[in-house]
């Protein structure tokens, strides 16, 4: 494990970590072959566990269907075929667009043993941003659930002329109508023989995903096949996985998330992958929790705070379960989110720190190693974190233990991505001297714990002083009647800006100028007149992206009166003045 240089722990955090025996671990038979698929599904029959199941899918009505390692590796072997049969060229892009369905597992497996790339599309997107999308990942075959594709990409389809083929999904597992350029792809399978995976190397390109970014064109990272030995490794470091557990990661399959977590590592590591195709509600969650015998459960902090809302005497009443740990990405977790996992499911909820571009966890509260309620964790094996700043062009590692620098990371871990595809002239605003610099400026502490301050474009300038957004809002949830919250800078006159809060709140409280006085009194007690909100707005609910992390843009426009291209900004109330009536 990661452990702090002596004697200074806000230098580098230097490791050593033996990948060469991950990689022999899960490497084909021909040398040099490396294959997620393979290591996913192939690897496990190979060992005499192909009976055990690899995934369990729960519907919407909670009907279920299991596949076992030995089917998942025939089903694959069939998607594989059917995209050769198709002409697909190793490296070739195959886009993904589908909810929560068994069938997600074989066409991504499929992809991987063709050689092809898999590119996974959030389902909630509109035709403009999925269009986009696959015009620069130059997808040439999509594989999507016919109610999808009939609307979001037909429409659009003449303006697509590298799609050359459609594979579609028809309801409930029944057959598909029929449509122009389009396929039925469970017919395909079903009439296709398996074959192998094609010969791939650990530097074969596998997964292609889209960052988040809010504005511009889509920039889609892309990662190798190496990937898999990060994957495994934080699946085993973090969750303790192997092939009694039960592990369920709640991200939309859009999200690399689902990609890494919800896929690769469970699957790797030989454990039984929990998919339910419903989106949150409390109750089903916690029942699923319980019923099937969940070990290890991945989710977000909008989840969890969703969870929260409904109360502890509900969450108590499923405190029997089988869990051994729970994890939170996508956003900083604040301490009573931590506590509460504790309180109410018997274990405290970690938290995980990584980015689309280093395609693995990098920093967590991994089991074991100590935690800090609040904190994003340590750097985990085989990775080299540093709080950085730098002088002109030259980084150079801070000193002093909780002092705030910028995140950086040594370029030696495996599923860090290799580029960029439409957007390759902003890699070198990240790689500087050997090291990736994330963009979130953080501190750690003497113990080698590192804390969230703020994205580098999101710090509020203050007089001075740089306020970071989330220990603001870290500390107006700890108001018994916030719910969610996002701040932001709002221009100043004397102090070029201050630091303004928009809430939600929890049942039971209610907006108005009676609450808005009492959290501006309770935040200039907890944080002091310097980093406390100057103004709060009460709203429904916070605008968020489509991985749950909150659209700060969005609620800056709307301090500002200013419009910002976005229909999220209409789903807001007015801002009101300081004291006004919501």
């Amino acid at each position: 494990m990661a452990s702090a240089k002596s004697g200074n722990a806000a230098k580098t955090v230097e490791t050593s970590f033996p990948w060469d025996e991950t990689l022999a671990e899960l490497s084909g038979p021909a040398d040099g072959c490396l294959n997620i698929a393979t290591a996913c599904a192939d690897h496990h029959v190979a060992a005499g566990r192909g009976d055990n199941v690899a995934v369990r899918w729960l519907g919407r009505r909670l009907e279920r269907r299991d596949i076992t390692y030995r089917q998942l590796a025939d089903l694959s072997g069939r998607a594989a075929a059917v995209l050769a049969g198709l002409g697909l060229a190793p490296g070739d892009t195959v886009a993904v667009l589908m909810d929560r369905v068994p069938e997600l597992y074989s066409a991504a497996l499929g992809i991987w043993k063709a050689g092809g790339v898999y590119c996974p599309l959030f389902a909630a997107f509109g035709p403009g941003p999925i269009k986009a999308r696959l015009e620069v990942g130059r997808a040439r075959v999509l594989i999507a659930s016919e109610e999808l594709y009939l609307r979001k990409v037909a429409p659009g389809r003449a303006g697509l002329p590298q799609l050359e083929h459609v594979l579609l999904l028809g309801e409930d597992g029944g057959s598909v109508r029929p449509h122009d350029g389009c396929s039925d792809f469970r017919a395909l399978l079903a009439a296709t023989p398996p074959v192998g995976p094609v010969a791939t190397t650990p530097d074969s390109p596998a997964f292609l995903h889209f960052t988040s970014g809010t504005t511009g064109t889509p920039k889609g990272a892309l990662h190798t096949h190496r990937a898999v030995l990060a994957h495994l490794v934080t699946a085993r470091a973090v969750f303790g996985l192997g092939e009694a557990d039960i592990f369920w990661c709640t991200a939309d399959p859009g999200w690399i998330t689902s990609t890494a977590y919800g896929v690769i590592a469970p699957l790797a590591a030989g454990a039984t992958v929990l998919v339910d195709e419903a989106d949150v509600e409390p109750r089903r969650w916690y029942g699923i929790l319980h019923d099937e015998k969940v070990t290890a459960w991945y989710t977000t902090p909008t989840a969890i705070r969703t969870m929260m809302r409904f109360g502890a005497a509900l969450a108590r009443s499923y405190r029997e379960n089988s869990l051994r740990v729970v994890a939170s990405v996508g956003e900083p977790l604040n301490g009573e989110a931590v506590s509460w996992g504790q309180k109410a499911l018997g274990v405290p909820f970690l938290d995980t720190w990584w980015q689309t571009e280093t395609g693995a966890i990098v920093v967590a509260n991994a089991p074991g190693q100590g935690r800090r309620p609040g904190s994003m964790g340590r750097a985990l094996p085989g990775v080299e974190a540093a709080v950085m700043r730098c002088d002109g062009t030259a980084p150079k590692a801070v000193e002093a233990a909780d002092t705030v620098g910028e995140l950086a990371l040594r370029l030696d871990w495996p599923s860090m991505f290799s580029g960029y595809l439409g957007g390759n002239g902003l890699l070198t605003n990240c790689f500087r001297e050997g090291w990736y610099f994330t963009g979130d400026l953080v501190k750690q502490d003497a113990d080698g714990f590192f804390w969230f301050i703020g994205r580098v474009d999101d710090m509020i300038k203050c007089g001075g002083l740089q306020i970071g957004p989330f220990e603001v809002e870290g500390m107006l949830m700890d108001h018994p009647a916030v719910a969610e919250v996002g701040v932001v800078g709002k221009p100043d006159l004397l102090l070029r800006e201050v630091p303004v809060a928009f809430a939600s709140l929890n049942p039971g409280f209610e907006a108005g100028d009676a609450l808005r006085a009492e959290l501006l009194s309770f935040a200039r007690q907890e944080l002091g007149n310097v980093l406390a909100p100057r103004e709060i707005y009460f709203v429904d609910e916070l605008p968020k992206t489509f991985t749950g992390k909150i659209l700060r843009r969005v609620l800056k426009a709307k301090a500002l009166a200013e419009p910002d291209g976005t229909d999220l900004l209409a789903a807001l109330p007015p801002c009101p003045g300081r004291f006004d009536d919501e």
